[in-house]
């Protein structure tokens, strides 16, 4: 049986994904003792990868080497097994690769097994998933968001961003979205119960979060860059700036310091980065909490579906040209 894959070939420039990804075709590697073999159902696309094909050594974990299979988070099923604790039929969450099966060690891969009965599988990916998780902490841990407070979410439309908007909201916060177009933000305050929601390629944006009353207490960055200026500016005292994501960065390929960084001292602000792998030993909870909310029909986030591998890079594309709402994934047939 064969195991198509992509091969990071090269460093991308910008996002010409296709001049440094191709596809490979080889033959599908039985499992060695303590690994799993998955059959890829749903591949994540999440702008958090795209740091991880720079050469950055700086970075939260190192860069994927060159001539290697391009690494992801993964929903599928397992279809051979030896490794304890995880048998054929068994659905799971891991960090796969972009293939039709990904071979891993469950313990390296950070394999979890997901309840099959979900009404949607894919909420495995979004809600009940890393995002999830990470809207779920940053809003309530690192932003230690209180009910009355104002919070301002960037990238408010992406799947992070949308599903911090409605944490925050859960937790009695008034939620502001910073979104890409007029359609956007219109969708945010009328499908999600923004308080508002501002399009950055407006302009004026520093102008308008002026407005929020009171300023921000709470800032969940997805994006970095000029936007995170605008934010700081307009900081209440004691806010917090929650640091989720730096996609200007991704796509530019050259890092930048916050112009007015000085507001920290005036308002003393505090901030916070976070990852995943930071609360990883907590995922069990966390999908508790988050399932109740889902369950209840409280919390719920759209798909933008793409369908064969094939058309993995068109879809991973749409993160970083603002060309998605909600969860970014590409569905392998059976």
């Amino acid at each position: 049986m064969d195991n198509r894959f992509w091969r990071l070939d090269a460093r991308p420039v910008g996002n010409a994904f296709a001049e440094a990804l191709s596809l490979q075709t080889v033959p599908l590697a039985e499992p060695e003792a303590g690994q799993i073999v998955i059959c890829n159902r749903y591949l994540s696309m999440d702008a958090g990868t795209r740091m991880w094909m720079t050469d950055r050594t700086d970075g939260y974990q190192p860069p994927l080497p060159l001539g290697t299979p391009m690494s992801g988070l993964v929903l599928g099923e397992v279809v051979a097994s030896r490794a304890d604790g995880f048998a054929a039929g068994d659905w799971v969450r891991a960090f796969g690769s972009w293939s039709d099966y990904s071979v891993v060690d469950p313990i390296m891969a950070g394999a979890f097994k997901v309840d099959a009965s979900v009404a949607d599988l894919r909420d495995h990916l979004g809600p009940l998933g890393m995002n999830g998780w990470t809207a779920l902490w940053g809003i309530e841990r690192t932003g230690a968001t209180k009910a009355g407070e104002a919070v301002v979410v960037s990238a408010a439309a992406g799947s992070t961003g949308l599903l911090a908007c409605q944490v925050a909201r859960l937790l009695g916060a008034e939620a502001y979205g910073i979104a890409g177009g007029a359609e956007k933000c219109a969708l945010l305050v009328r499908d999600y119960g923004l308080a508002a929601a501002y399009d950055y390629r407006a302009g004026g944006l520093r102008e308008k979060l002026a407005a929020i009353p009171g300023g921000i207490d709470v800032y969940f960055d997805n994006v970095g860059g000029p936007i995170l200026e605008d934010v700081l500016a307009n900081m209440a005292l004691y806010g917090r700036v929650a640091v989720c994501g730096l996609v200007a960065e991704y796509t530019a390929g050259e890092r930048r310091g916050p112009a007015n960084f000085d507001q920290v001292l005036m308002k003393r602000l505090r901030i916070e980065g976070f990852f995943s792998p930071d609360f990883m030993d907590q995922g069990e909870v966390l999908t508790a909490r988050l399932r109740q909310w889902v369950d209840a029909g409280q919390l719920s986030l759209p798909y933008d579906m793409t369908t064969g591998l094939e058309n993995t890079l068109a879809a991973y594309a749409r993160l970083f040209t603002g060309g998605n709402v909600g969860k970014v994934l590409v569905e392998l047939p059976e």
